[in-house]
Parts: structure tokens; C-alpha cells; sequence
């Protein structure tokens, strides 16, 4: 009997591992998930995601041998080449040897990228890029993260950090602390943590309006609070906006006008404000990116959701394997 060549995709993150079984096509054969064990520095999840995979392919009458790769995405700093992970924040790995470890539990050939970039792919194979050979890629979640499809290919750069775009420098001074250790980064600004900061600023100033309304009653405000309350010509609400999408604006017209890709996809959390969303950023982005690159760059929200990092771990298995 012939083996079956499925892709594997694997999306570990802090608190559960997608994982999914995927046609040559990029066809779903199953998809599932398992919770990440990260006692001990992670230590225990090659040999869970391998238990995981073995179970389901067994349920299917299938083995490791049906299976052309692994493609394995986390959050943080990874080697592409030699699937090398420097360091995965939320997952506890450090110089940890990932590639070497998921092979010698399958005995099948893994490949691993940082998350964002697997997102990206994911949505240039079978999402909002349709099938894009230049394509940005800007999730705006807790952070911004992103990721850079340059002539069909994910670009790393030299340590494989490119594409981090949401520590491009947005305000140079005073701007306010990022996790990641400078100040101003764009992530304190367009994400949706940063929406939410900036609308608690406001509601601190002016004790009054739809958003201080709302903090009074819930004791909460959400970036999606702050659309909505935009959208219903809230003033606070509206500056709030404002500065996060001017902001978003000038870091991805700059960018543009650097790597002029086809179309921009937007995905995250703050994606779902849709039209919304797009109609705030675009005249800032009209005004920052070269009037020819204005004018060609399509934007679009990402379609796959939760499934762009397994999808785009398919990819790279059917690329690579």
C-alpha cells in the first residue's frame, strides 16, 4: 500500500498545541488540540506532540510513515535551518534543540519558524494572500507580530528575526515600556493591549464619555469597546483610534514603500473590528506609503483565524520536505 505523503502541522502555544493532518492540497484531514505542558522548561512537549500525532494517525489506519513532515511553529526566536530555538517566551525553551528532539521521537523529518511567519504563510497558501508571492503579514493581539513573505519565500534575515514588526520604534521619546526590554515600540500603540492603554488614559483625563461610562459600569474596557464607541462618534474613542492607526499607518506605509508587497493582511484579535479597522488605517497608510504603492496595495482581513499557524506548518513541510 502507498504512503499517504500527509502534512503535519503543529502550532504550540502557551496553553494549548494545535495540531492538524493536512492533504498535499491543504486540505483538512483532521485538526485537534492538546494542553502545553510547560513544567520543566518544556521538556515534556516533543514527546507529547509525538504521542498526540501517533494516536490520531492510528485512528486513521495510518502511521508516521504516511506522513511526509512535521512542520512546527512557536512563539519567539528560532533558526529555521537547523530548527534551533533560542528562546520561546511563553513555553520555557532556551537553546533548545526542538528539530533534533520531535525527529528522534518520529523518526520523520521536523521543520520549524517562528509562529507569525507560519501565520503568514498559512494566509498566503490558503487565506486572505491568495497565493501572494509579496505579501506583510500585521497580527494585532496582545502584541503586534508579523511576517514577511518576500518572492514566495518567508524571510528570516540573519538571526531569523525579521519581520518583527511590532518593535518598530512608533514614539522615539517618552513613549511608554514594551516587554521587550526598549520603549515606543509600535506595539504600545496599535495593539490591542495598546488601544486599551491609550483609552485608560483618556478615560483617567476626562472622567467622562461613553468609555468612562463603560470602565464605571463593567470595571473593563476592550479595544473592541473602543471601536464600537468610535463608531458611535464617541470623541475620547475616536482620538483613541486615531492615534493607534496613525501610528499603524506610517510603521506599515514605510514598510511598503520598502518591500512593496501585493497585499497587506491584517489578522489578530483587533482584525475582527473588519471594515471598521481598515477604514481608520488606510488614509494613514495612503498618506506615509509612494503614491504608486498606495495605489496598487490591496488590504485584507485574515480569513483563517486559529488555523493560519497549522496551515502555514503544513506549508512549510510541503515546501522543505
Amino acid at each position: 500500500m502507498e504512503n499517504k505523503n500527509w502534512l503535519a502541522g503543529v502550532d504550540v502555544g502557551g496553553t494549548t498545541i494545535k495540531l492538524a493532518i493536512l492533504d498535499e492540497a491543504g486540505s483538512f484531514i483532521t485538526k485537534w488540540e492538546v494542553p502545553t505542558d510547560i513544567s520543566d522548561s518544556g521538556h515534556h512537549i516533543p514527546g507529547h506532540i509525538a504521542s498526540a500525532l501517533e494516536d490520531k494517525l492510528y485512528s486513521l489506519d495510518a502511521g508516521f510513515k504516511d506522513i511526509k513532515g512535521i512542520g512546527v511553529g512557536a512563539p519567539g526566536f528560532i533558526e529555521a535551518d537547523t530548527g534551533f530555538i533560542y528562546q520561546a517566551v511563553n513555553i520555557g525553551w532556551r537553546n533548545y534543540p526542538l528539530k533534533e528532539r520531535l525527529e528522534k521521537e518520529t523518526g520523520v523529518p521536523v521543520f520549524a519558524d517562528n509562529d507569525a511567519n507560519l501565520a503568514a504563510a498559512g494566509e498566503m497558501w490558503k487565506g486572505a494572500g491568495d497565493g501572494a508571492k509579496n505579501m506583510l503579514c500585521v497580527t494585532l493581539g496582545t502584541g503586534v507580530g508579523g511576517g514577511i513573505i518576500s518572492e514566495g519565500f518567508v524571510l528570516h534575515g540573519a538571526y531569523g528575526m525579521a519581520g518583527e514588526i511590532g518593535h518598530i520604534t512608533s514614539v522615539p521619546e517618552g513613549g511608554a515600556p514594551c516587554n521587550c526590554g526598549k520603549t515606543g515600540c509600535l506595539e504600545t500603540v496599535s495593539s490591542a493591549t495598546g488601544i486599551v492603554r491609550l483609552a485608560m488614559e483618556k478615560i483617567e483625563a476626562s472622567k467622562a464619555g461613553a468609555l468612562f461610562d463603560q470602565f464605571e459600569n463593567t470595571g473593563m474596557v476592550t479595544a473592541k469597546d473602543v471601536f464600537d464607541a468610535a463608531e458611535k462618534n464617541d470623541q475620547s474613542a475616536k482620538e483613541v483610534i486615531h492615534e493607534a492607526m496613525y501610528h499603524l499607518g506610517l510603521a506599515i506605509g514605510n514598510l511598503a514603500n520598502s518591500l512593496n508587497p501585493n497585499v497587506i493582511v491584517i489578522g489578530g484579535g483587533v482584525s475582527k473590528a473588519e471594515e471598521k479597522l481598515l477604514n481608520a488605517l488606510r488614509p494613514h497608510f495612503d498618506r506615509f506609503a509612494l503614491p504608486k504603492i498606495a495605489e496598487e496595495t490591496t488590504f485584507q482581513v485574515a480569513r483563517l483565524g486559529n488555523d493560519a499557524g497549522v496551515i502555514g506548518a503544513a506549508w512549510l513541510v510541503k515546501e522543505k520536505g
